[in-house]
């Protein structure tokens, strides 16, 4: 992968966006080693059992690279571009067996922003800004920014951020619940960061029925969603990791999960 970096930190699979030099915008060879870093965690299996995203240098993600050949041409058929590259990637993340951590290191603008939202514990230094910054070149927000921002920080904000397009430095978006967890500086996100994303990866295979409740739930009704309960109750008292559960409980331990 040239513009994607993956590593292992233990049962943690750490993705970086890795093309500094254009504050990781991403470009079409970028997009490509997205889609293979992620097919190679889903790969190992259990051996990962959470992903972190983040960024290197002083960008988490500047959104498309409007000087890449493959990915930042804005034509009338930007839509097609979506479908077909943007869009399954989000669906795969959204769909990952796992906890997703982001860790938003500096500027998450654009469909970066959208990179950043997607995460179930959004993490950021208290130098990490987020931009829609698509009504400056004349587009509407993209890659699920118009689903996530106004059910995480209301209709009014999201509406404005979209429309006027100014930075939303890190610290109001923790007030206004965009982020999770906020930290001083690169170093404490970093260590942080990697914290939470541990935890999660030594955490019981609920998590991911945890995941599939609550992104299914903005589409179902009440009654659906009770549905959608038993039957991911029932999927997730099946596994081994409910018997190590309550055996744990019962004899005054820590639990010790395995992710099955």
């Amino acid at each position: 992968m040239e513009r994607m970096s993956l590593e292992h930190e233990g049962k943690v699979a750490l993705l970086r966006f890795n093309h500094p030099e254009v504050m990781n915008a991403i470009g079409g060879q970028m997009l490509r080693d997205f889609v293979e870093a992620i097919e190679e965690v889903k790969a190992r299996g259990t051996e990962t059992r959470c992903l972190m995203i983040t960024g290197s240098g002083r960008a988490f993600c500047a959104g498309a690279n409007l000087q890449d050949d493959d990915s930042g041409k804005k034509s009338k058929e930007a839509g097609a571009s979506l479908r077909n590259s943007y869009h399954p990637l989000m669906f795969e993340i959204r769909d990952l067996g796992m906890p997703v951590v982001t860790a938003v290191n500096g500027a998450a603008a654009g469909v970066g922003m959208s990179f950043a939202m997607i995460g179930d514990i959004v993490c950021a230094s208290k130098q990490a800004y987020f931009l829609q910054a698509f009504a400056r070149i004349g587009l509407i927000p993209d890659g699920g920014a118009t689903y996530l921002l106004p059910r995480l920080v209301g209709w009014g904000r999201a509406m404005e951020l979209s429309m006027l397009a100014e930075k939303l430095p890190a610290e109001t978006a923790h007030e206004w619940g965009l982020v999770n967890r906020l930290f001083d500086d690169q170093d404490s996100l970093d260590a942080g960061s990697l914290e939470i994303a541990t935890k999660l990866a030594n955490g019981p295979k609920s998590l991911s029925l945890i995941r599939k409740a609550y992104w299914q739930t903005w589409g179902n009704g009440y009654e659906q969603q009770l549905e959608l309960e038993a039957q991911l109750q029932n999927e997730a008292g099946r596994t081994q990791d409910f018997r190590e559960g309550v055996s744990a409980f019962l004899e005054k331990r820590d639990a010790s999960f395995g992710g099955q």
